[in-house]
């Protein structure tokens, strides 16, 4: 809708207004005020709909608004003088009274070419051809590699991945009659845009309730070309959380605002910059919870602006803009394409029952979306049952965030037990933190008693049903793909719907022991009945630094735990001694979310871990195993990430293969310090799936490599100081999968290759291979290579003697999703 839609319709009710007063007191007038009243009246009900479409009209459809415009611009000014003239000037009065006979013909003759029905006809159009908007949001490695720059962590030298994925809704601003609402996400744009545009820099809000679209207002204003054009592209989008680290996110914006990239310590709040700022810059701030995360996050540096997007009013009303539920129609047209694929009601079904369960959703975007995807593809009958769920679960109090919860509970009886099981597990994690899929299918295979395949089908289904967001990734779901390094992430609502599920009861009988956020310790409700025995599976723990005294009130008894994980922000950390006591325990994971890698202290709690079978260590030093006797005898699967090797695998002190004699899947990636592996990892004959990757500074494997007789997956992608492949690897008997891709000073793969029977996926991108592989031929198992175009000569001969191969020149796709905010 353009500015002249806007004020067409506020000068027609001003006008309106004036000549009901002419008409009433102005006796000589009375006749061609009346006149004139009832041609307003018949266009004022269009003029409305037009301001209010919220469609953006043609160049050409304004220029004639805009005549419409100016002519009864001048209408409300000559009624303004009529109003104020003296009974005793009669020739002003007469003067007066051939102007209003003027006014009248002018509009009478702009209504006879029927104008207004043309616009009106083409706001219809617009609006009907105008989708819903989702976010379906596929960001490209090139647009990541564009804030690549915005994205260094000043000292640290660690790129952090700060794009949230926004909730998939439509925006709305709106207010009573009087505030003269418009409608749209483009309204919201604008309005954002003029307090942007019209400062020197300064905070700026986004406000409104959890689930309503403020983050993908902030998204869509990140990616607005009149803001970038504005700031020269000088912007950083943050998520803060409800449990930020303060300290790297000021340390961070510290670098971008100020230029100043690895300043320490980071000024003080107060501390005027000095600096001159070359250009204005645009710090967006989303999911700010208090002032005073706030205030430890802006900088008082002329020319920046800040754009905080919270739940709360943080910022003065006059420079926040209060983004609210949808209106009546819209909400049931985004409703409709959730569960029938279309923004109408389809033929032949209920059209009252689905107004009644839109309505129940109170205009609130993610309710729509999700209750809309439950319900697809479902008889009337089950909308019937779903919809008096729906009403049973309104809450006496009238807060959208208590009734979202009651409502989106329903959404969830839609679920399989053990898939809404898996739903609820999502609590578990911090958030606003992407969650690695592999711990999740290794919870669920665990804990659920679930094959991969099927976990992974659960996952699906949860992100098919707007449940959880899942990372877009090429790989995902390919043969043979990797997991560790693709993320899910989850809006909070449904976050907080997990955990208020989950939290109900006694917390002694909770199947799950959550902590909703970071705490500096325990919650007091936990070591006041640790008198009793816990029957948690799941324990869930996210604090900061802890010493062994911070345990001590703490001796909980927990017979039943099969899944611990611990989320901390420390440098150091002492293991919780209760752990002993979970004798049951197979999944652990400890990840720190610190800045560098974290000390774990009492290891040898270890040896109390009989039946564990995953391990996840991220960001913390690797204790060194030659100087312990811990030994994980049913352990599969173990994952180091983003970890410090030290000597954990000297070749002299440790024998790998005595320590984890189960272990089948191994996983170190981003570990910068690993120069070699262990030869002794070659004992393990019952390994599946070796992946070392995203090491630099890994330069040879073990000239052993064939002992891995059970070896099926072996992946080295990243390792860019691995010069070649022991010839060695050759002889492994069952494997199907070998990913070298990005070992870019890799030259060549072993001449006897085509001892690889079964063989069957090779990814070899980013490798300069320039020679032809002549045993290749005989890889007759081989189905897909995966290689740059550059170098697809070489398999050209391989191609016509193995049926089948495909070749795939493949773009550069590597995601930098590993990165955690």
């Amino acid at each position: 809708m353009a500015i002249t839609d806007f004020f067409a319709g506020e000068i027609a009710t001003e006008l309106l207004k004036q000549l009901f007063m002419i008409s009433a007191k102005a006796w000589k007038y009375k006749n061609i005020a009346e006149r004139l009243i009832d041609l307003i009246e018949n266009i004022h009900p269009t003029i409305k709909e037009i301001q209010y479409s919220g469609v953006e009209l043609p160049p050409h459809r304004q220029a004639q608004i805009g005549m419409l415009s100016t002519t009864l611009e001048k209408g409300k000014k000559l009624t303004e003088k009529v109003l104020s003239s003296r009974r005793w000037n009669v020739y002003r009065q007469l003067t007066l009274a051939r102007k209003m006979e003027k006014l009248e013909k002018d509009i009478s003759n702009f209504l006879k070419n029927q104008i207004l029905t043309h616009v009106l006809a083409d706001v219809h159009l617009l609006r009907a051809n105008s989708d819903v908007r989702f976010d379906r949001v596929d960001r490209s490695l090139e647009k990541m590699t564009e804030h690549l720059g915005s994205m260094k962590i000043g000292g640290g030298g660690m790129i952090r991945e700060a794009m949230k994925i926004a909730e998939a809704t439509m925006e709305i601003e709106m207010g009573n009659e009087e505030e003269k609402f418009g409608v749209g996400l483009e309204m919201g744009k604008r309005k954002v845009k003029k307090m942007m545009f019209s400062g020197e820099g300064g905070l700026i809000g986004i406000s409104g309730m959890g689930g309503v679209g403020k983050t993908t207002l902030a998204r869509e204003l990140e990616r607005d070309v009149e803001v970038q054009c504005h700031f020269e592209n000088r912007l950083l989008f943050l998520t803060v959380s409800q449990s930020p680290i303060l300290e790297e996110l000021r340390a961070h914006i510290w670098a971008f605002v100020s230029g100043y990239e690895g300043v320490s310590p980071v000024p003080n709040l107060n501390l005027q910059y000095q600096g001159v700022v070359k250009t204005k810059k645009l710090v967006i701030l989303d999911d700010v919870w208090t002032r005073e995360a706030l205030d430890r996050l802006t900088f008082n540096i002329p020319g920046c602006t800040t754009l905080v997007v919270s739940r709360s009013k943080l910022i003065e009303p006059k420079a926040t803009y209060d983004v609210e539920v949808l209106r009546e129609d819209e909400a049931l047209s985004l409703f409709c394409l959730c569960a029938f694929g279309q923004k109408t009601v389809p033929p032949g079904f209920s059209k009252t029952m689905v107004e009644q369960v839109a309505g129940e959703c109170k205009g609130l975007p993610l309710a729509l979306k999700v209750t809309g995807a439950s319900l697809k593809d479902r008889p009337e009958k089950y909308w019937e049952g779903a919809l008096k769920r729906l009403q049973k679960g309104e809450p006496a109090d009238e807060t959208h965030e208590t009734r979202l919860l009651h409502q989106m509970e329903a959404s969830l009886e839609d679920l399989d037990p053990t898939t809404r099981e898996c739903f609820l597990d999502l609590g578990a994690f911090p958030e606003d933190r992407k969650i690695p899929v592999d711990v999740l299918i290794n919870m669920w295979i665990e804990i659920h008693d679930l094959e991969e395949a099927t976990a992974f089908t659960t996952l699906v289904d949860l992100s098919h049903k707007n449940l959880l967001t899942l990372g877009k990734d090429p790989r995902l779901g390919s043969s043979y793909a990797s997991y560790y390094d693709v993320f899910v992430t989850q809006h909070d609502v449904l976050r907080d719907l997990a955990l208020h599920l989950s939290n109900k009861g006694k917390v002694n009988i909770r199947e799950r022991l959550l902590m909703p956020k970071r705490e500096s310790a325990l919650p007091g409700e936990w070591g006041r009945n640790s008198d009793e025995p816990y029957r948690a599976q799941i324990v869930s723990i996210h604090t900061g630094e802890m010493a062994e005294m911070d345990w001590s009130e703490f001796d909980m008894d927990f017979p039943k735990a099969e899944i611990l994980i611990l989320n901390f922000t420390s440098d150091k950390y002492v293991l919780p001694p209760f752990i002993t006591k979970m004798k049951r325990l197979k999944v652990l994971v400890i990840i720190n979310n610190g800045m560098s890698p974290a000390v774990l202290h009492d290891f040898s709690i270890f040896a109390n871990f009989s039946n564990l079978r995953s391990l996840w260590l991220e960001r913390v030093h690797v204790p060194e195993l030659y100087n312990t006797t811990v030994s994980l005898k049913k352990l599969h699967k173990m994952s180091l990430i983003l970890c410090k090797i030290n000597n954990s695998f000297d070749q002299t002190g440790v024998d790998i293969s005595t320590l984890f004699p189960k272990l089948a899947d191994l996983t170190i990636d981003h570990c910068d310090d690993l120069v070699s592996l262990p030869s002794s990892i070659c004992g393990m004959t019952s390994l599946n799936s070796l992946s070392i990757t995203n090491c630099p500074r890994l330069s040879e494997l073990p000239k052993n490599l064939s002992k891995l007789q059970a070896l099926e997956i072996l992946r080295l992608y990243a390792c860019l100081e691995l010069k070649s492949l022991p010839v060695e690897i050759c002889e492994l008997p069952k494997l199907k999968y070998l990913d070298i891709s990005q070992c870019v000073n890799l030259s060549c793969l072993p001449e006897e290759i085509g001892k690889l029977k079964t063989l069957e996926k090779i990814d070899m991108r980013e490798c300069c291979f320039l020679e032809r592989l002549s045993s290749a031929v005989s890889l007759e198992c081989l189905r897909h290579v995966i290689c740059d175009k550059d170098v697809a000569f070489i398999w050209e001969e391989v191609e016509r003697a193995v049926p089948g191969l495909k070749i795939e020149a493949a773009e550069k796709c590597f995601s930098l999703d590993w990165l955690d905010e």
